[in-house]
């Protein structure tokens, strides 16, 4: 082994999950392309459909995002009527995300993005959701 092994592209988690990450983003992008969603549109939707009703914060905080990341994506978010944003009357510092009755209806339209995307796989499922609680364990060390 050569002392060099440790920085090769191909021996960094890192990278792996990077670009296993932008791969499959781009497996979402024709399913999410007919809702005029982007990915992150699209996992922002998914908290929305939870929640209802959901703090900025706490909505970035979900995401793992950042408020210079999230507040482009909630602005489109509303600008397309899916959410609605406003100031908390008792404290203004605290800004409410709301789901708007046309986001609701595209809850209905959109329950079979997630089918497809796992029907892209030919592998069983069992190794995805494996895979999914491995991820989410990782994520909640990095946390």
């Amino acid at each position: 082994m050569c002392k060099y092994d440790k920085i090769k592209l191909d021996n960094q988690l890192c990278f792996s999950l990077y670009a296993v990450s932008r791969e499959i983003i781009k497996l979402y992008k024709p399913l999410l392309d007919k809702h005029n969603l982007t990915y992150t549109q699209y996992i922002a939707m998914l908290v929305m459909w939870e929640e209802e009703k959901i703090l900025f914060k706490e909505l970035g905080k979900k995401l793992h995002l950042d408020s210079g990341t999230l507040t482009p994506v909630v602005k489109k978010l509303e600008s397309m009527d899916l959410v609605t944003k406003y100031r908390n009357k008792e404290d203004d510092r605290l800004v409410t995300v709301e789901l708007t009755e046309k986001g609701r209806l595209l809850k209905e339209d959109i329950l079979d993005v997630p089918e497809k995307m796992y029907n892209m796989f030919n592998r069983d499922n069992l190794d995805l959701i494996s895979l999914k609680i491995q991820l989410d364990n990782l994520l909640k060390m990095l946390d």
